[in-house]
């Protein structure tokens, strides 16, 4: 058969008339020997599944089979092109079964072309190698595929170092005579080729760097052959880095000592930093991994453990050999070295395990019997086995991110997976929860099935969120967290979404400086907002049904956004790709303006923005919208707004809203007579929690941008001070508190006036709930009394802050129980308050000396709060001083400083004073340094902020946190334009109902 030039143009296209050619077409032994082809000589690949028992020197077909189902890992091997190839031809074909075969074989066949020849595609790969994949973006050369890596690696804590061997079997694609990896930070001692057959040993012409690329070359002098096999043998030397990156070292203190351990955080581009390697997501490969250290520490990786011995030739130490992986992308690549206890679970078919340093591991009791009962969930829900042979999560001291779902050893900052009954609070408690079965998640989502670039990351994030969501529902339905998402997960992605500098859900990403980036609400939350959105659309049981079968259809294989949409589509009958699309490819969502006339209703959509300076080009995008018109009837999830605007009519129109729980993705403006009848609506009993806190967050948002005044928020929520919800008191008291916040730089008198609105909402009913806790108390109810008491110390109520300092005393005086671990931040927050050196040097002591991790960092984010400028310098002094607070932690105390005007300007000052330092701390290609530059300026407010805030950069390369910047400038001009318009009405709105002082 002649060879298949793809052009760029003609890729797709090929693909598509194949599907139509082999399912109907061709006949079977055709389709055969078509495979034969475009597999040849694949004994030379890797053959881990057994070959067939075969005289002949020639393989037999059930080899290409396990080829191509083994390395290739495009179709599922439950329902793989494979085993129906094989009941065709093998001696026992029995013509009986040959249309259900046949039947089953095309549909197989069509999933095997379709992923083989798109795949190929979207990698730049090709059978004559035309080059089709974006021409900026920054990959490796296609003419070699990883197959296998036989890595062997031993740190050293004494230089900090590691030596490394690796022999990385390769498959030749197209004729060349150079291999192409990723490496950072790795030293090449020496490199050798062989094929096995013709050379061994062969040495490379030369070795050559690109630094910017973060790549290695190796030049040969003689030219592979295609679809030959090779192994590249390379030993080497890499650095076990402080930068929470790579193979690096983690470090804690342990009687008087400190102790190291080393761990891995490849995720998204930093498996180069451990070993040179394919490190792209498409690129995935089997993982044979072993680990020399001491004898008495722990070694982990994705897999259990194959072997392990003592070395020969020094006693003192062991290798420890672990079974291969799956088929996975190095991003997911795991081991760790350290002395590490653990607790276990067997609730599950596979034993759970949570590792912490000595002395913490008891904390992981309630993350390893959720871990347990998460495993289990998901796999019955999609119909999916967990994969591997264990699930082990461990604690880490230094971790950048909350957690990492590395395949079988999932590593999190230890706040965020131990858990301590007694002295953690349940804000603590849902954190932990939701962390943990957001990584669980990830097994399935991102692990099983991956995304084929970076710009699929949504399809990682945003599905583990929203089933870290869906899996709380089931196991805890007093937290109620569907109606608490319309605040947290949904906000979180209207905030940013709103903002000029957003992107689309699925971004383009071209170099590996950009891809830390988009690790954000984006991702995360619109991602799972959209999920949202489209379960409840199509059902919340077809949608699961249609997750299940794409996951079935996709698994160890990779994926791009449209291959969900299909699989939906197909389960559901609907036309999910039409309306899903516009969605994740186009930026923002629309605001919906409400007009009346009579039984009419008149809808329009426009961009919305939260500086509400929509330009006509930036208002181009028709979204589909879901409008969930709610009336006294129920609900009609019939209508979709899928054009500029529209009219609709209802029966009674004294009372409806639109958007009903909130499930839609986007803002609604009503007029100020239909605000006034939603707020009597919420009073009445018409809405529930989650409308009523949704139009809380609109009426805040609205209020932001200009589309309604802030008095109309302000009124909304002194008509529902009788509230009993938490969910929305949390909303009702966020939004004044972003007053508060926008406000920050404005007169203290209206300031003061918004305090004493505060205290007119809570006081009393705080004082009415109290703030003592019962083990049996509902979940919800002591998150309401926290959440009082908290706004009550905020705004500066007597009583309540006297209540605090009294257990502060109590609790500095030895009495361990004096302060509730609900009430601890707020209880902190009432010492902050009251300023001077004393407080601050008793919560800096429980700091550095708490067994809890929750008191610990509690007390480190209280110290920012502190006003006087010798308390801000010491603050400031101690985030850049690794022996009081750790990099991972850099963020936390400096939360606390954008929350007074005093620390928002020595923030700016410290930033522009100490930014080589930190620069060199939190180097760009790490996501940290653009969460430290947002929290540095993002408060910053003034009239002149934007423009000081240009000067310091515009000579600086922004590369891989300028999206910080931007976000921030687009604050700082939302805020400006907000207290422009609305300062005047706010002061007046305050004083008229008695709240200047």
């Amino acid at each position: 058969m002649p060879s298949l030039a793809l052009k760029s143009s003609q890729c797709r296209w090929w693909a598509s008339a194949a599907l139509a050619w082999f399912s109907v077409q061709l006949p079977l032994r055709s389709v055969s020997s078509l495979i034969f082809l475009s597999f040849s000589q694949s004994k030379q690949l890797h053959t881990n599944p057994p070959l067939s028992n075969h005289t002949s020197s020639h393989p037999t077909l059930t080899d290409y089979i396990n080829f191509i189902n083994y390395n290739c890992s495009y179709v599922s091997k439950k329902n793989c092109i494979g085993s129906y190839i094989n009941t065709f031809f093998s001696s026992s074909f029995n013509p009986v079964s040959f249309n259900s075969s046949l039947s089953a074989f095309k549909s197989s066949t069509k999933v095997f072309v379709r992923n083989h020849f798109t795949h190929t595609c979207s990698r730049n790969l090709k059978f004559d190698m035309a080059p089709i994949a974006p021409s900026d973006r920054e990959i490796l050369p296609a003419n070699i595929k990883p197959i296998r890596y036989d890595l062997t690696l031993e740190p050293d804590f004494e230089t900090f170092k590691f030596n490394g061997s690796l022999n990385l079997h390769l498959f030749v694609i197209e004729p060349s005579n150079s291999i192409t990896l990723n490496s950072l930070e790795i030293d090449i001692l020496s490199a050798t080729l062989s094929d096995n057959k013709s050379f061994s040993n062969e040495k490379p012409s030369s070795i050559e760097f690109n630094e910017k690329l973060q790549q290695v070359s190796f030049k040969f002098n003689k030219t592979f052959k295609k679809d030959s096999s090779l192994i590249l043998s390379i030993k080497f030397i890499g650095l076990l880095n402080d930068k929470m990156a790579g193979f690096y070292r983690s470090s804690y203190i342990k009687d008087g000592k400190t102790k190291y351990l080393a761990t891995t955080q490849m995720e998204p581009t930093d498996c180069r930093r451990a070993f040179p390697c394919f490190d792209e997501p498409a690129l995935k490969s089997i993982f044979d991994i072993t680990l020399i250290a001491d004898k008495n520490l722990t070694c982990l990786s994705n897999m259990d453990v194959k072997s392990e011995s003592v070395l020969p030739n020094d006693s003192s130490k062991k290798s420890v050999s672990f079974n291969s992986t799956p088929l996975m992308s190095t991003y997911l690549v795991a081991f760790i070295v350290g002395d590490l206890k653990y607790v276990e679970c067997n609730d599950y078919k596979t034993p759970v395990r949570v590792y912490a340093t000595p002395g913490l591991e008891h904390q992981g009791e309630f993350s390893c019997k959720l871990a347990a009962k998460t495993l289990d969930f998901f796999g019955k829900a999609f119909d999916i086995e967990y994969s591997l042979p264990h699930m082990n999560m461990v604690a880490i001291h230094d971790f950048s991110a909350g957690a990492m779902e590395n395949w079988g050893l999932v590593t999190y900052r230890s706040v965020d997976l131990l858990f301590d009954e007694k002295t953690s609070s349940l804000t603590r408690k849902q954190r932990v929860a939701e962390v943990v079965q957001h990584e669980l998640a990830h097994q399935w989502f991102g692990n099983l099935v991956t995304m084929d670039w970076w710009e699929g990351l949504w399809l990682n994030e945003g599905f583990a969120t929203w089933m870290s969501w869906y899996s709380a529902n089931q196991f805890y339905p007093s937290w109620n967290v569907w109606s608490e998402y319309v605040t947290d997960n949904l906000q979180s992605a209207l905030i940013q979404d709103g903002l000029r500098s957003s992107h689309p859900v699925e971004v383009p990403v071209k170099r590996a400086d950009e891809i830390n980036q988009i690790f954000d609400a984006i991702s995360y939350s619109k991602g799972s907002s959209l999920l949202k959105m489209i379960s409840r659309w199509l059902g919340e049981d077809i949608f699961i049904k249609g997750v299940s079968n794409y996951l079935k259809k996709h698994k160890f294989s990779n994926t791009q956004t449209s291959d969900l949409w299909e699989a939906l589509s197909d389960a559901s009958g609907k036309n999910v790709v039409g309306v899903m699309d516009v969605w994740t490819k186009k930026v923002g969502f629309p605001v919906i303006t409400v007009t009346e006339d009579g039984n009419k209703i008149h809808l329009k959509q426009n961009r919305y923005l939260t500086t509400g300076d929509v330009k006509p080009e930036e208002d181009q995008t028709i979204f589909p919208v879901f409008v969930g018109l709610r009336t006294k009837n129920g609900i009609d999830e019939s209508i979709i707004l899928n054009q500029r605007e529209t009219t609709i009519e209802i029966d009674d129109p004294s009372f409806f809203k639109i958007n009903a729980d909130h499930a839609g993705i986007y803002r609604t403006v009503y007029t100020p007579e239909r605000w006034v009848k939603l707020g009597q609506a919420g009073q009445s009993g018409l809405l529930p929690v989650e409308d009523r806190a949704g139009l809380i967050a609109d009426a805040g948002a609205l209020a932001t941008s200009g589309y309604s005044s802030t008095t109309n928020l302000l009124n909304l929520v002194s008509s529902w001070k009788d509230e009993k919800e938490y969910i929305v008191w949390g909303e009702m008291l966020g939004q004044i508190g972003s007053i508060k916040a926008a406000w920050l730089f404005e007169s203290e008198s209206i300031k003061d006036s918004l305090k004493a609105f505060t205290r007119s909402l809570v006081s009393k009913k705080c004082k009415s709930l109290g703030w003592t806790f019962t083990d049996d108390e509902p979940f919800l109810e002591q998150r309401l009394k926290s959440t009082l008491f908290s706004s009550a110390i905020s705004s500066e109520d007597k009583d309540v802050q006297n209540a605090a300092l009294e257990m502060f005393n109590k609790f500095v005086k030895g009495d361990s129980n004096a302060i509730h671990p609900n009430l601890r931040p707020s209880v902190f927050r009432a010492v902050a308050d009251l300023g001077g050196v004393e407080g601050y040097d008793q919560l800096l002591n429980i700091y550095k000396t708490a067994t809890s991790l929750d008191e610990k960092i509690t007390a480190l984010s209280t110290l920012g709060l502190f006003k006087e400028p010798e308390l801000i310098k010491r603050t400031l002094g101690y985030a850049l001083d690794g022996s009081v607070v750790k990099p991972q932690d850099i963020y936390i105390p400096l939360r606390g400083l954008r929350a007074h005007k005093e620390g928002t300007i020595a923030l700016f000052n410290w930033l522009k004073e100490k930014w080589d330092k930190i620069y060199a701390l939190l180097p760009p290609g790490l996501s940290m340094l653009g969460s430290v530059v947002e929290i540095c300026l993002s408060s910053y407010t003034t009239e002149t902020s934007k423009s000081e805030i240009e000067e310091f950069f515009k000579d600086k390369d922004t590369a891989g946190y300028n999206k910080g910047i931007e976000k921030s400038l687009d604050r700082i001009q939302s805020v400006r334009s907000w207290i422009s318009r609305d300062g005047k009405a706010i002061e007046e709105w305050l004083s008229e109902n008695g709240f200047n002082k």
